[in-house]
């Protein structure tokens, strides 16, 4: 079994770095609830509650997040689909709002409590705050706030309405509603912002579009992702 150094990062954590950093990526990577992760990890010996799970996600979830945006910034694609879809909580209508780059890599997701114009601007001043240059073009579907938003923030960018041209952001909204289902819905619309300001990121760093690429290629661009996970979580071999 590989050892791993212990870093700062996880001074006053009696568990190894490389079982934190583990069960964060169960968490964030695929479709599990806390008590799975929990169970998945005595079924390694390693015996941790689905309470300590949420903490390790919260905390380093977090920090990894964070530290894949700044690799990432400015680097993505510069054709944007908008998309928004409704999450009721508490009898509530809220708007989960996305973007996504031509290659289905998430730019920014908010969770707002309106769906108009002032919504849409919010989305697109994070957007040009976080990826530091305006796109080439703007897809989004037939909402008029979008238009609206573009002409006051991105005057010169192209922008393309129509419904079957934004399957891509629609697809991307899967995710979340497949991890909702799981976790009985969120507790809050809080709660939901947390969560994809930390899932996205992670999901967008082993996110491989595939495009019929071979299959070895496939796996290198994976283990690519795994070497850049390893040095987010500071896992150095001892």
């Amino acid at each position: 079994m590989t050892r791993f150094a212990r870093d700062p990062l996880y001074r006053r954590h009696r568990f190894p770095a490389d079982v934190i950093a583990h069960a964060v990526w169960l968490y964030f990577r695929f479709p599990l609830s806390l008590r799975m992760v929990e169970d998945m990890l005595a079924a390694r010996g390693v015996l941790v509650s689905h309470q300590t799970v949420r903490l390790w996600a919260e905390k380093f979830g977090r920090d990894f997040a964070n530290d894949i945006r700044r690799r990432s910034a400015g680097k993505l694609g510069d054709k944007w689909h908008l998309d928004e879809v409704v999450i009721a909580r508490g009898g509530k209508k809220h708007w989960l709002w996305r973007a996504v780059d031509q290659d289905g890599f998430v730019l920014d997701v908010l969770v707002q409590n309106r769906r108009d114009a002032k919504a849409a601007k919010r989305l697109m001043r994070e957007l040009l705050k976080g990826q530091g240059r305006s796109p080439r073009v703007i897809i989004s579907d037939k909402l008029r706030s979008y238009g609206a938003a573009k002409r006051d923030i991105m005057p010169g960018v192209e922008h393309r309405s129509h419904k079957g041209l934004n399957n891509r952001a629609e697809n991307s909204h899967q995710p979340i509603r497949r991890r909702e289902r799981i976790m009985k819905r969120f507790k809050s619309t809080r709660h939901l912002q947390r969560f994809v300001s930390i899932h996205d990121p992670i999901a967008n760093l082993f996110h491989i579009p595939r495009h019929d690429i071979p299959s070895t290629h496939h796996r290198e661009l994976r283990a690519i992702a795994m070497e850049i996970w390893h040095q987010i979580a500071c896992l150095r071999v001892a």
